[in-house]
């Protein structure tokens, strides 16, 4: 009887409790107003976009309302000039997730929605922009919609990831799959230190058939045109923005291990291909000082646009033994004759070391010193 008596109390209680979710449920309301007015940009508000600094622009609205005083979510849509916004160029959701009335976007994005609208690199145009309030399936669009005058820079919408060189002028060779990639030393910003022959070379963002291709035409990157050629064999430090869509080259024309005691070049490093620099035997004397023998070095790059010392990031360095791989990192530094120096290895003086200068493209700029 006991458990017979439980049973029915556990059934109830079940009853009970189906019986009050049965009353909770009721129809989702949808219901909403769409959103009053636009606040921020002011209309045909001019922005010069500059999409390689963190500037950014806010745009802000009134609230919508839910006739169940729910959550409401917020986009804000672009269109072309003329546009209507049954198709609009881009749509995003608002700060929060949706649920604020703003959303700060920053210039690199609203340069990519420029492009998406047709508004080309180096010019001028505009955008209308308005808002979409959604609840559930219900979306109810404003009836304010607002004009930003966008104009854009020299450069790409979209920043390629990496880039590599390719065509019968470079090391790489003709074969795509062999392109040599480049360093990225900051977003958009590529260099690499290579040689040239004779011949025609571009650029890929892939080392395949399946890459975007750029081209130079008067210092400028594009998108189309022919590749660059190349007259006479040299070596060159080539640098790309593809923020600004420009290019520098700069003709290396010699790389000297310059000793302080010394104040001059005591040898030259021959170039031996893939951004290296080398010197295969160089005899060294310390140099004698009252106080003592002083071994202090540094690297002179001598270019088309100049001298660039080439050095230690510390401004005075102990003995290399024992020292992280950064001790030898190289970096642009003064022509003082004592600062931003390495110090061979005791074991060199009076004997010959080889020494390799890297440019390579897959880490920091380093150097090697080996006494033989």
């Amino acid at each position: 009887m006991r458990k017979f008596i439980q049973s029915g109390g556990v059934l109830l209680v079940a009853l009970l409790i189906i019986a009050s979710c049965k009353k909770e449920v009721r129809p989702l309301n949808l219901n909403l107003t769409a959103v009053g007015s636009l606040s921020l940009p002011a209309n045909n508000t001019a922005v010069a976009l500059a999409p390689a600094t963190p500037a950014s622009v806010d745009f802000q609205w009134s609230a919508a309302n839910a006739a169940d005083g729910d959550y409401v979510l917020y986009q804000i849509a672009f269109d072309k000039e003329g546009g209507d916004f049954s198709k609009p160029v881009y749509k995003t959701v608002s700060n929060g997730g949706g649920v604020e009335t703003k959303i700060t976007l920053a210039h690199k994005d609203l340069n990519k929605i420029a492009n998406m609208a047709g508004i080309a690199a180096s010019s001028t145009g505009k955008l209308k922009w308005t808002v979409l309030a959604s609840k559930g399936t219900n979306v109810v669009t404003s009836s304010e919609s607002r004009t930003i005058q966008l104009s854009r820079p020299a450069g790409f919408a979209e920043i390629p990831v990496d880039m590599y060189i390719t065509g019968s002028a470079t090391e790489g060779g003709t074969d795509i799959t062999k392109a040599v990639k480049l360093k990225k030393n900051e977003e958009g910003v590529f260099e690499i230190y290579t040689s040239l022959k004779a011949g025609t070379y571009f650029l890929t963002d892939k080392p395949n058939d399946a890459g975007k291709k750029y081209y130079i035409d008067g210092g400028l990157i594009k998108e189309a045109g022919a590749p660059v050629t190349i007259s006479a064999d040299k070596k060159y430090k080539l640098t790309f923005d593809f923020n600004v869509a420009t290019t520098s080259s700069v003709e290396i024309q010699s790389v000297g291990l310059w000793m302080s005691a010394y104040a001059s070049e005591i040898g030259q490093l021959n170039y031996i291909g893939n951004s290296t620099w080398q010197i295969a035997s160089l005899p060294i004397e310390f140099y004698q000082f009252s106080w003592g023998r002083d071994e202090r070095y540094k690297f002179v790059v001598h270019t088309s646009a100049g001298i660039q010392y080439m050095g230690s990031s510390r401004g005075d360095n102990g003995p290399p033994a024992g020292q992280a791989a950064s001790y030898f990192f190289l970096l642009p530094v003064t022509n003082d004759q004592w600062s931003n120096t390495y110090k061979f290895d005791p074991s060199a003086d009076r004997h010959n070391v080889k020494v390799d200068v890297n440019f390579k493209t897959d880490g920091a700029y380093t150097h090697t010193v080996t006494t033989l």
